[in-house]
């Protein structure tokens, strides 16, 4: 577990070269990834969040695309598509863009529901299927999508089931003054991420992969976690609660997190710490919750108040 912990943090400090001020989000993002999760960045325009992703796929020594997401994104951009070979006289499957380790689908919510449709298998079975063949992806994986909340214009929101595949949302937010500063201090010569290093490869990854799966998780955590997630699923304010696939991603969240503190075992403050980012996407609000001015994160704040919190021996 210590390994593993150091490990975390060298490559955090690798990301916050490039990355000022941003620690939580930073955190989140390798909880995620430790986790075999993916994660939706939701911010407004120039608050870093391709930057963020790109310093990740930088420190890493895994292969990385970015696919930038436009109207006119057909699915077999994305897959891969069959052709026929001249030379050799039969049919070749040609990769597409998600055949990497790191996917950065840079403004997602700009494409048609049919090509947002093709994550789907890819983000919850890790292989593409393409004319009836199964194709898997390279390990470890992960999708890193960005989207602009207060742009709507010829964009197209993202449907439940796409939103319930990530595992984490979370936002960036503007900097401090300080931080700003330091940003302009830090750019004013060249890009930082230029000269990146990556400081942990595949093996590191899956190695982390498989020290989050070691942290244990005691049975009053796991009732702890259902508990809150059947609250949701009764809220006089929610059409629409949190799914067993959610309670699933809470609690591996909560694993990373907790190996992040160097333990091995979940407390209920880990499953405090992620429920806000593992949840908040998942709730769909009633129409007149919303005249009340209520959001996601004040109903899973009042739960959170409510619900009884397990006292685990260590």
């Amino acid at each position: 577990m210590k390994k593993a912990a150091v490990l975390l943090e060298i490559i955090k400090e690798n990301i916050e070269k490039v990355i000022v001020g941003k620690s939580e989000a930073i955190e989140l993002i390798l909880i995620a990834l430790i986790s075999k999760g993916h994660v939706l960045i939701e911010d407004v325009p120039g608050v870093g969040k391709t930057m963020l992703v790109s310093s990740l796929a930088k420190s890493l020594d895994l292969s990385f695309q970015r696919i930038q997401f436009t109207p006119d994104v057909l699915p077999s951009d994305i897959t891969g598509f069959t052709m026929y070979n001249v030379k050799s006289g039969q049919m070749e499957f040609k990769p597409g863009m998600i055949m990497n380790q790191i996917i950065l689908a840079d403004e997602i919510n700009r494409t048609s529901p049919k090509t947002q449709s093709s994550l789907l298998e890819v983000m919850e079975e890790t292989q593409v299927t393409v004319d009836g063949t199964t194709y898997p992806l390279p390990t470890p994986f992960m999708v890193l999508a960005t989207q602009n909340p207060v742009e709507y214009i010829g964009t197209f929101p993202l449907p439940e089931a796409q939103l319930d595949r990530f595992m984490l949302k979370i936002t960036m937010g503007y900097p401090s003054k300080r931080e700003e500063m330091l940003i302009l201090s830090r750019f004013q010569k060249d890009n930082p991420l230029k000269t990146l290093k990556p400081v942990a490869s595949a093996e590191d990854v899956l190695f982390l992969q498989d020290s989050v799966t070691e942290v244990k998780v005691a049975e009053a955590i796991k009732e702890y976690i259902s508990n809150i997630v059947a609250a949701t699923r009764d809220h006089n304010d929610l059409n629409l609660g949190v799914s067993p696939r959610g309670a699933l991603y809470l609690m591996r969240a909560s694993q990373a997190y907790a190996l992040f503190q160097n333990r091995d075992y979940v407390i209920p403050d880990d499953v405090q710490k992620m429920t806000l980012s593992a949840l908040t996407h998942r709730l769909i609000l009633k129409p007149e919750a919303r005249l009340k001015e209520m959001t996601a994160e004040r109903v899973l704040k009042s739960i959170l108040n409510t619900v009884y919190v397990p006292v685990i021996p260590k």
